[in-house]
């Protein structure tokens, strides 16, 4: 019987040993110990990682891959699947509403540009030139959740996603190179509890682009955790990761000032 170290694993599996570490604390990879105490796998554990890394891309919960496992574990397919339809269905209305929020965002820019692109009054800006009065229902910033996490009592679900980033070779480079192009855009950088806070110039081209690639980075880095602030006068982008992601946030989104 083939069995595999923890490096051997993650060489074999391309899951970091980071990330192989967690899924065993989180009861998704069970490991022996060897006699002088490493981690042992056997080759089972490789199917079990591509059902776990399947069930990430699908946005499934930690407990809910766990629960899966269990099933699977029965070896009954029709049972996996039987459990899985309702995930998939819950997964499937989420995203629906995630587009009816993002859809809701632009046309909440659009209606600011179009104010913004009329004729400016003469002198300074007052109560009624339209700088302050775009339709905002409230006093203060717009914020726009961007984070996939679902609605569950656990606001911040995203702590416990696995640090993975399931993009690789080209892909990967030119997203950190996106990142840095936008990133560089930015006037100032704060550090916040957990991550930035980078502050843009007001713009709806760029909040538009900010929206669209945070959007996507979830798409492959779950983990990360972003809030869009728009009003007429500030432009922000709050970015959050768990602490094992902090090498990953200062690479793509540079170091407070």
């Amino acid at each position: 019987m083939t069995t595999y170290r923890i490096s051997q694993l993650a060489e074999r599996s391309g899951v970091p040993a980071t990330t192989l570490r967690f899924y065993e604390d989180a009861g998704l990879l069970p490991a022996d110990r060897a006699p002088s105490g490493y981690r042992m796998y056997g080759e089972d554990a490789v199917e079990r990682l591509a059902f776990i890394s399947s069930a990430k891309l699908l946005g499934l919960a930690l407990e809910e891959i766990r629960e899966l496992l269990d099933v699977r574990e029965e070896g009954v397919c029709a049972s996996v699947r039987a459990r899985m339809l309702p995930l998939v269905a819950d997964r499937i209305a989420e995203t629906d509403g995630r587009i009816a929020e993002l859809r809701a965002f632009c046309a909440h820019l659009a209606g600011v540009y179009a104010e913004l692109s009329g004729p400016a009054p003469a002198g300074a800006c007052g109560p009624e030139c339209g700088c302050t009065t775009t339709g905002t229902p409230a006093a203060g910033p717009v914020p726009v959740e961007l984070s996939p996490t679902r609605r569950t009592p656990a606001a911040e679900a995203w702590r416990e996603i696995p640090v993975a980033c399931t993009l690789g070779g080209a892909e990967l480079g030119e997203r950190t190179e996106q990142w840095r192009a936008l990133a560089g855009k930015a006037e100032r950088r704060e550090e916040i509890p957990d991550g930035l806070r980078l502050s843009f110039p007001t713009g709806t081209e760029l909040a538009a682009e900010l929206a669209g690639l945070a959007a996507a980075e979830q798409g492959c880095c779950a983990f990360f955790d972003f809030t869009l602030h728009l009003t007429p006068t500030a432009l922000q982008l709050e970015v959050r990761a768990p602490e094992a992601a902090a090498g990953m946030l200062a690479d793509l989104f540079g170091a407070a000032a």
